[in-house]
């Protein structure tokens, strides 16, 4: 089935917006860039469909832009907190639906929080969690938080678990976890087949709530 591209305003160009905005691009979104700083919108000009320079805490000016023609808004303002949350107020103001906005704080992240912004990103922090989870067991390759405490993780095969079959693990029963498949160089395999051994190179894709997963981890 054909997926309609969406649209998407990103205010703020430093390294999180201008990241979240080339990206974006990359999937052939239309996507509005904004910032005060002349040579951020210079450089990210040819690789976006439009970037304005533009104070955002100015409604009249994001009206005129068409801000609230896009699906979605993403605030990617740190340092400033004020003009953060001035953005935020305004795009709500002009009727945009879904707002993502980047933090700087747990402070900044509570007053957008009450905004009812759709989701907020405190990018160090979360890049602090993941990579501490991956330091923490050399075997975790990377895990996805799905919120309300769940999390994918995909597990390298040690050693010890080579030749093993994941209904041999007995992840219900032992850790409270599912698996829910296995990843063979590009080639996916159901975690169902009885007779799918595990091999080196192998990585384990496994959901469950972080505490079961690090009993799991420490156990391999």
């Amino acid at each position: 089935m054909y997926e309609r591209k969406r649209s998407f305003i990103v205010i703020g160009l430093g390294a999180f917006g201008s990241t979240v905005a080339s990206e974006l691009a990359r999937f052939e979104n239309y996507v509005t860039g904004v910032d005060l700083d002349e040579r951020r919108v210079s450089v990210m000009g040819s690789s976006l469909s439009q970037a304005l320079i533009m104070d955002a805490t100015d409604e009249a000016a994001l009206r005129d832009a068409g801000a609230d023609q896009h699906d979605v808004a993403v605030v990617a303002i740190g340092r400033n907190i004020e003009a953060s949350i001035l953005t935020v107020m305004n795009l709500r103001m002009l009727g945009l639906k879904t707002i993502w906005a980047k933090a700087a704080s747990r402070t900044h992240h509570r007053i957008l929080s009450k905004l009812d912004v759709d989701r907020v990103i405190l990018p160090e922090q979360e890049m602090g969690q993941h990579a501490a989870q991956v330091l923490h067991n050399p075997a975790v390759r990377d895990y996805v938080s799905l919120g309300n405490g769940f999390h994918v993780v995909t597990i390298g095969v040690p050693q010890r678990l080579e030749g093993k079959t994941v209904p041999g693990l007995r992840l219900a029963e032992k850790f409270d976890l599912r698996g829910l498949g296995v990843m063979r160089g590009a080639k996916f395999h159901d975690c169902a087949e009885e007779d799918f051994a595990l091999a080196k190179e192998d990585r384990l894709l496994v959901l469950g709530r972080r505490p079961d997963l690090r009993r799991f981890g420490d156990a391999i």
